[in-house]
Parts: structure tokens; sequence; C-alpha cells
């Protein structure tokens, strides 16, 4: 009987930005096969992930490796909770939340390298409204932009950014009521985030205090705000100070209820879905084990505007001089005012 730990990497050919092929082949040459055994499974439609990763739990497979984005990190850890398979990742998708937070590289050759290491620890979860999720979910203008997003037909960052950029210029704010354990309290908010993760992904630091592992949600309420507003908004969600914004309100509780006025969109890790008036928001303790770097193996980079403006975009990392990097901001600026001109 073979004494090595067995891994199942599910494939989603569709999602991200890494050639899937390439991973592969990484796979063959780096993975340590004195530990470990494999076995490829590439996902055929929605919800194949889920399938793939029940089963691999059936098995007693050891690890079910995710080669794609949020979207397929979360199909496969919602089949993993509560199990005793872990939930190990290769980030291919276009933010990639989850593997950030946990230190896990953005490049398939680290990424291997860590499920080497084979350094397994145990995160929470969070459900919404019966869904489970890893990183964040909520309400709000993200959601509204998730669901636009999801109705595009076009994947990617810039499609992204534009219906970011179009639809906030109509986005009205709603009142909502959240309710937690000690008492009620009513917002008129841009949005409503509720954190398991400390990011959306790329770098995005909605909850900059956020742990996987202290049991709790990371509440951000965004209040109203104006044009003014955004510049300051914008560099302190990458710098992880947005918690100090005037326009920012925070609270960290085990279970929440969002009250709203009528049934509408909410996401969870970035996928739309209708749902109640009333949504119920908790965090489970403890309940996914998770291949990461173990804890002081890595070296978190100091804060750097324009690296983070780089990674955000998706793009190599951006020219050393200021007036290079300037110029960059300003030619992206104006591509995406130029293609948002020609929609309307």
């Amino acid at each position: 009987m073979s004494l090595k730990k067995q891994i199942v990497f599910v494939v989603n050919p569709i999602s991200g930005t890494h050639n899937k092929e390439m991973i592969l082949r990484l796979i063959v040459e780096r993975l340590d096969r004195t530990k470990y055994d494999y076995r490829i499974s590439r996902t055929q439609y929605a919800g194949h992930a889920c399938e793939i990763a029940r089963k691999a739990v059936e098995d007693n497979t050891d690890i079910v490796v995710a080669i794609g984005g949020d979207g397929t990190i979360n199909e496969i850890g919602r089949s993993l909770i509560h199990t005793d398979t872990a939930m190990g990742i290769i980030p291919c998708g276009s933010g990639n939340g989850l593997a950030r937070h946990l230190h896990i590289p953005m490049e398939p050759k680290g990424a291997i390298d860590v499920l080497n290491q084979g350094y397994v620890r145990t995160m929470d979860y969070g459900i919404i409204d019966s869904h489970p999720f890893f990183c964040t979910c909520g309400v709000g203008f993200d959601a509204f932009v998730s669901l636009k997003f999801a109705d595009s037909g076009k994947r990617g960052l810039l499609t992204y950014l534009e219906n970011t950029l179009h639809e906030s210029l109509t986005y009205r704010p709603e009142t909502y009521e959240i309710e937690n354990s000690t008492d009620t309290v009513r917002y008129k908010a841009f949005l409503i985030a509720c954190a398991n993760a400390s990011q959306y992904g790329n770098n995005a630091y909605i909850a900059p205090q956020a742990s996987l592992s202290d049991g709790m949600l990371d509440i951000t309420i965004l209040e109203p705000f104006t044009v003014m507003d955004v510049p300051a908004l914008s560099f302190q969600l990458f710098n992880k100070t947005l918690d100090q914004n005037s326009r920012i309100k925070t609270m960290r509780d085990k279970k929440i209820i969002i009250h709203r006025s009528s049934e509408g969109v909410f996401h969870f890790d970035g996928d739309p879905i209708m749902g109640g008036k009333d949504l119920k928001v908790e965090i489970v303790p403890g309940g996914l084990k998770v291949i990461a770097p173990e804890k002081g193996r890595f070296v978190p980079e100091p804060f750097n505007p324009f690296q983070y403006f780089a990674d955000f975009v998706g793009r190599k990392p951006l020219t050393t001089t200021i007036i290079r990097k300037h110029k960059e901001l300003l030619k992206l600026n104006h591509n995406i005012l130029r293609r948002l001109s020609k929609r309307n």
C-alpha cells in the first residue's frame, strides 16, 4: 500500500489568465513525487468542480487543488468543509483574494512549491443565506457590479473596470438595517461587505484587519461619498488603511442579519445571486483545511503604491521611473474612458 498522499488537481479551462497546459507541465516537473501521487480532472460545466471534490472526499483523497479563480475555489472549498481533505490552490483568477490572503505565490512554480512543503492550516468560512464563502460576501454596489459583470458576456479585468466606472455614475445607495449580537443599527450605504479574508482580490483590502482564524466576521460599511472622496478611498483600499476613512464604518461579530427594503442581488466570493429582503450572515470557525505557507516562511512586502496598482491591473511591474509610471497610469485611464465613450 502506497504511503504517498493523493492529490486531485481540478482545472477550470476557462478561468483566469495563466496557460493551463503550462501549469500542468510544471506539475509534472516540480511536484514532489516522493510525497504525492496525483491525477488531473478538468471541469466541463458549472458545478463540476463541486462534484469532483465530493468524489475525492469519498475516495479519501488527501488534497484537492483548485487551478482556477475564486469561483473554482468556492466550488471546491464548499465540498471539502468539515472533511479531512485539504484544499490547495494554484491561483489563476483575475482577483485571487483567498490565495493572496494566504500568501500563496501568484506564480504557478511558487504555488507548487507550497504544495511540496505540505503545511496544512485550518481556516474559518462564512455562510450567507445558506451559501458558503471563503473571502467576502455582501450587498450593494459590489454585488450589483458582480451581476453586471456576469451578464456582460466578457471576462477580464478591463470589463470589470468598465462596469464599475460606468455603473458608479448612476448607482443609488440603499438604506439597510444590520442586526448584530447587541443591537440593530441603520445605515444608508453604498455597500456592505462581510469579510472572512481581508481582501476582494488584486490586493484591494476591503477589511484590512480580517483574519481567517479568529472566528469573527469583519463588516465594512461604505457610506455615500462624493467624487472628492474617491482618491483617498482608492489609495486606502490598496494600502490597508481603508478602515481609517471617515466614510467607512466597521463592526465585528459572529453573526449578523442584513435587512433591506426589497429583494435583490448579493454576492458570495464575487458570484452574484438574487436573495430576499433579510440575509443572515455567519462565520463557521475552523471548517476548512488548506495548504498554505507555514507562518514565518513568508515576508510581507512593504507597501508600494505603484506596484499595488500594477498588481491590480494584472500587468507586469511598472518601470522604475516616476515619469514612466505616471504615463502608464494616464494611458490606462485614457483607454478605459475611450472604451466607455464608445459604449454610450
